[in-house]
């Protein structure tokens, strides 16, 4: 899987895990963000954290 395919994926991921407004997200923080969403956090908080 190239890298534009894996970051595709990831946004898919992001956007089903309700991780609203992740167009702008890198992949490093796409990856933080699920995990955190992963165990447990909201997804918008989630967001916010891996923003900061």
């Amino acid at each position: 899987m190239t890298g534009r395919e894996q970051l595709h994926d990831l946004r898919q991921q992001a956007h089903k895990a309700g991780i609203e407004g992740n167009s702008k997200m890198t992949e490093g923080e796409l990856r933080k963000a699920l995990n955190k969403v992963g165990k447990g956090m909201d997804p918008q908080a989630a967001k916010q954290q891996v923003k900061r």
